[in-house]
């Protein structure tokens, strides 16, 4: 794993010209993100030394490297999924790369069915915290002690300066926002009515496919870690409504103006 991790960054590296401060990982219909970044340089998926190619509507499959609010960035367009068939290795490589090219800091974003009644489709939620209910865990396996730690401390998994910073932010500037704990779960299937009660009987807001072996992997590298999900979608025992991927992207796509101005607030503040 050592080896195909400086391979990636040796070759990452030679498109960079200083390095980025915050890695920004975009979520499904959270494409338009990319467009705030300030003279752009792609980096094709395809031709990163072992990195997956994202196969789901939405995910563009690029990294870009630029400046968003004076502030060096490289933004993940496009992430992996454990339900595409792919390794949790895998899934995680790209938060690997990111701290091998000394990266400290990530924000990521997501798209998230709603299990809280007080949510609505189209809010913006800080995620506080999650619960991890995917079938394979991302640091199983051999530990690289060069990496992190054989046992990790999960007590602060979304970094607490950045959580209050965004909060503060976003009522500052008249955004809502809500707060919430996220369970991942394996997908691709969208959750039955029964399965939304058991996430939200397990004590979390929100679900989704993605996030929380990042989040993990990201920890286990000492990298401070921030999440926004958008709510797409709302499910429960007693309630059944039909959501399909284009519904998703809809719904997403209208909540993005206050989602890159709470983004792009952060990577100002340097928090």
């Amino acid at each position: 794993m050592l080896e195909r991790i400086k391979e990636a960054v040796d070759y990452i590296q030679q498109f960079l010209t200083e390095t980025p401060e915050y890695a920004v990982v975009l979520g499904s219909g959270l494409g338009k993100l990319q467009d705030e970044v300030e003279n752009p340089i792609f980096i094709d998926y395809k031709d990163i030394p072992h990195f997956p190619q994202s196969t789901v509507k939405g995910h563009s499959g690029q990294l870009i490297f630029g400046k968003i609010e004076n502030r060096y960035v490289l933004m993940m367009a496009g992430r992996f999924h454990y339900y595409e068939g792919y390794s949790m290795e895998k899934v995680t490589f790209p938060m690997r790369v990111f701290k091998g090219l000394g990266i400290e800091k990530v924000i990521l974003s997501n798209a998230s069915g709603g299990v809280n009644p007080n949510y609505e489709v189209g809010d913006a939620v800080i995620i506080t915290d999650h619960i991890n209910f995917m079938p394979e865990h991302p640091l199983r396996g051999k530990n690289y002690d060069e990496l992190g730690p054989r046992f990790v401390d999960m007590s602060e998994p979304y970094d607490r300066k950045m959580i209050d910073f965004v909060s503060q932010f976003g009522e500052e500037n008249g955004i809502e926002i809500k707060k919430g704990i996220y369970l991942g779960i394996q997908g691709p299937t969208f959750e039955t009515p029964a399965e939304y009660g058991m996430v939200r009987n397990m004590g979390a807001d929100c679900v989704g496919m993605s996030t929380v072996p990042e989040v993990i992997v990201a920890k286990h590298q000492s990298m401070r870690a921030f999440c926004i999900s958008v709510i797409t979608d709302l499910g429960g025992p007693e309630i059944a409504f039909p959501v399909s991927h284009e519904e998703v992207l809809q719904a997403a796509d209208k909540a993005m103006p206050k989602i890159i101005k709470l983004v792009k607030g952060l990577i100002n503040s340097g928090t």
